[in-house]
């Protein structure tokens, strides 16, 4: 049996043990960053360079592809700590309506952005108001990406301003209506895909978009970046990072072309060695 002093002993040893051990947990914690992206390519760059930065400061990030829905949704739950795929004012404007106040729009990651219609500079069409009298010139489809993509919600709207009802919009993916575009540019058949900038098939394929004098798509956009409410107080290193994240088409693209070579995350990795000051004007 424990006398009453060498119990209060070994008590107090207790207590000091564990909380000497909180700082420790919590710190560990605050080291795990979760962030969401889109399947786009400027976003998986933008995502993957970010990873990078974070990892090369300790931090424990893992991210996740979903759609743009659930990109929204999940930061707004306060489930992810954010993502820096926000396209506006246009293509995400009715997320960010539906959840304004919910997150922390942290501004500007990428300014020139870009949505509409494009086809190969070899076809003999300049608008999309000319889809509908020879809708034949593009085999009567739009190529589109993801269902609940915001470029595809503006594509079904410019289907019915423009009286497009001879036009389908085939629903695919980043991935397969490129590689669709690729076999078609490569044999000279005429095709249309929904398309944005920045993206690498601008610097690989010659393209141009579609003219929209209804202003469908909008003017340009910007990307932006979006944390969760909260981060700032709980991670305020991480929030930092995010808020002031930014660079050029120019940059955003040389990452994309790399990924084509190499994996996302290996591309991202050369970027962030070979511009230590940009990556220092985020972190600082």
């Amino acid at each position: 049996m424990l006398t009453g002093g060498i119990m209060c002993r070994r008590i107090t040893i207790l207590v000091a043990a564990v909380m000497m051990m909180i700082p420790v947990l919590g710190f560990a914690g605050d080291k795990k960053v979760d962030l969401l992206y889109v399947e786009w390519a400027e976003t998986v760059a933008s995502t993957n360079v970010i990873k990078t930065v974070l990892e090369n400061q300790g931090y424990d990030v893992e991210i996740t592809p979903v759609s743009a829905a659930v990109m929204w949704t999940g930061v707004a739950l306060g489930d992810s700590d954010g993502f820096t795929g926000a396209w506006l004012p246009v293509t995400h404007g009715d997320y960010f309506d539906n959840f304004k106040g919910k997150v922390d729009l942290l501004g500007k990651n990428l300014k020139g952005a870009k949505i509409g219609l494009a086809v190969p500079q070899y076809m003999d069409i300049d608008s999309i108001k000319d889809l509908k009298t020879n809708p034949d010139a593009v085999n009567n489809k739009i190529i589109g990406i993801d269902p609940g993509a915001g470029i595809m919600g503006k594509t079904e709207k410019a289907l019915e301003e423009y009286k497009l009802d001879d036009i389908e919009l085939v629903v695919s993916s980043g991935a397969m209506m490129t590689a669709d575009l690729k076999n078609k540019y490569e044999d000279k058949e005429p095709v249309v895909v929904t398309a944005w900038t920045p993206h690498w098939m601008f610097s690989r394929w010659d393209l141009k978009y579609l003219e929209d004098p209804k202003k469908v798509y909008g003017e340009t956009e910007y990307i932006g970046t979006v944390a969760r409410k909260g981060l700032k107080k709980e991670k305020p290193e991480v929030y930092n990072l995010l808020d002031n994240f930014n660079w050029t088409l120019e940059e955003c693209q040389q990452v994309m072309l790399w990924s084509r070579e190499n994996s996302p995350e290996t591309a991202a990795a050369k970027w962030v060695k070979e511009n230590p000051e940009r990556v220092k004007s985020w972190v600082n």
